[in-house]
Order: structure tokens, then C-alpha cells, then sequence
């Protein structure tokens, strides 16, 4: 029985060069970053939950206030769709996300790379991603939702690859592979006001400004399994350091940081 088609998304900015940053996944088919708008990539740590789950996990570093964006390039020679979920929404239609194959996805062509700016609220415009604390973020004002506050979570599927069985009677018609349908994007711009953060709250993504992007609608049928999955848990400096991903102990202004030798006294003769 042919399965009902459903919608997904084309991201249809231009291709750009890759530019590095970490891979993740087994199968490694695609590269993600979290930028800021000067288009550096905002710092991040490797981590390991406790218990066996797929995935690779993140802490990347959230500077409040600063408006970013998820930046992906597909590593492979097929095209791939992407379920973003961003505090445990979809990013194209705000609904509770699973990263199910039957959510909607944006489309990334083979060897391409997209750049994810903001929440879709139209087929021509978005609004702007942006660090900042949770009663700000927009999971938590629009949904009353904080069950996965702070995070960024991707899951990838590959295109199905139609399958031609060979007839004895070659005049019966060949079944065709089902396709979905969906809308697209484009590259979105600036925004985010600026909010007085407490040190305390928990990091979220607020909505921002209204932006221009442009979406067009396209076929595509997902695997039916996961081919990656990647999740980031955003975390303010000083949250970080609380939990010693990274080390925050104030700098010794006499000892050189990079001092890898004990120093020799002075008076040692020997």
C-alpha cells in the first residue's frame, strides 16, 4: 500500500563552501555548526550522556543577547532532509518535535550546504534564532514548553532511492517510488532586541525579528530510518564551567598558562 505523502521543506539560499567545525554522527553525512552573524562559530564541547543513545551530544557556548544560526552541509552525494528542532520545536511549524521522518524537514541538495537563520512563519519570512533566557525563549512564551529548553537537535534522512523490479511481462506498468511534497526556504537576516539576562536562568532562543526568505515546494521520500542524529545543549559560560565542561579557574598572572616544565631554583647547582 503506497504511503500518503507529507509535506518538506527545500532550503534554497546558495551553496557555500564548507568551513569545518566538527562532524557528527557514525555515518557522517553532514557538518554542523552554530554561527553568529559575523559567521564565527560559537565555541562547543564534546560530551556523553549516561546510557546508550544514538547520537552525537554537544555543549556548544551561548552568548546571551546574540542572534545565531544553525549552519549544515551535507557531506554526501544524496540529497538528505533535516528535522530541526529547536527547544523541542520544529523550527518550520513550531510543533512539538520527535525528529520523526513524518515531521517537516528542509531539503539540502547533494554536496550543499544551508544556513538556518530563524522560526518560519511564512513561505517568505522568518524570524531570527537568538540566545537568551527562558521565559524570553519562544518554546516557553508561545507553548508553556521548557521540556527541552536549551537545546538544538537534527535528525538527517537520506532520500529513498527508487527500486525498478524487473517484469516477466514487460508491458506492466512499473510502480512508482512515493514522493513527498513540501515548501522550501531561503536565507534569513537580522534581529533579536536586546534583553537584560540573569546569570541565573536557563539559556533559551527567543524570536526575533521578522526576516525575508523566500520558499518553494519539492518531492522528496525520506529513508525510513535515521541516517544521523545530532544534539546541542547550549549552555551560558558560567553554566559550563559550573559543570566542569570547561575549566573556569581565574589565571595565574605570573605563571605562564602554557608552562609545561617544574622551573629550576635560582640557587640549584647540580
Amino acid at each position: 500500500m503506497r504511503r500518503i505523502a507529507f509535506m518538506a521543506i527545500l532550503f534554497i539560499s546558495l551553496v557555500t563552501p564548507a568551513l569545518g567545525w566538527a562532524h557528527f554522527g557514525r555515518t557522517d553525512v553532514v557538518d554542523v555548526k552554530i554561527v553568529s552573524d559575523n559567521g564565527e562559530a560559537f565555541p562547543k564541547y564534546e560530551t556523553f550522556p549516561r546510557g546508550h543513545r544514538e547520537g552525537e551530544y554537544y555543549y556548544p557556548e551561548a552568548v546571551k543577547g546574540q542572534r545565531y544560526s544553525i549552519q549544515i552541509t551535507n557531506k554526501s552525494g544524496r540529497r538528505i532532509g533535516l528535522v530541526i528542532a529547536v527547544d523541542g520545536r520544529n523550527i518550520i511549524d513550531g510543533k512539538k518535535s520527535d525528529l520523526l521522518r513524518n515531521e517537516r524537514m528542509y531539503i539540502i541538495g547533494p554536496y550543499g550546504t544551508n544556513t538556518f537563520e530563524g522560526w518560519r512563519t511564512g513561505m517568505d519570512r522568518t524570524n531570527r534564532f537568538y540566545f537568551t533566557e527562558q521565559s524570553d525563549s519562544y518554546a516557553e512564551k508561545v507553548f508553556a514548553d521548557a521540556l527541552a529548553m536549551g537545546t538544538i537537535a537534527l535528525a538527517v534522512y537520506k532520500e529513498k532511492i527508487a527500486q525498478i523490479t524487473p517484469h516477466a511481462d514487460m508491458s506492466l506498468p512499473k510502480r512508482e517510488a512515493p514522493a513527498a511534497r513540501g515548501p522550501s526556504v531561503s536565507s534569513e537576516s537580522r534581529a533579536a532586541g536586546k534583553h537584560k539576562l540573569e546569570e541565573s536562568d536557563q539559556a533559551g532562543t527567543g524570536f526575533g525579528e521578522t526576516t525575508y526568505s523566500p520558499a518553494s515546494v519539492v518531492q522528496f521520500d525520506p529513508e525510513h530510518t535515521i541516517a544521523e542524529k545530532v544534539v546541542l545543549k547550549y549552555e551560558w559560560r558560567s553554566e559550563l564551567c559550573r559543570k566542569g565542561i570547561i575549566s573556569c579557574a581565574p589565571k595565574n598572572r605570573v605563571w605562564p598558562a602554557d608552562f609545561e616544565f617544574a622551573p629550576i631554583p635560582k640557587d640549584f647547582k647540580g
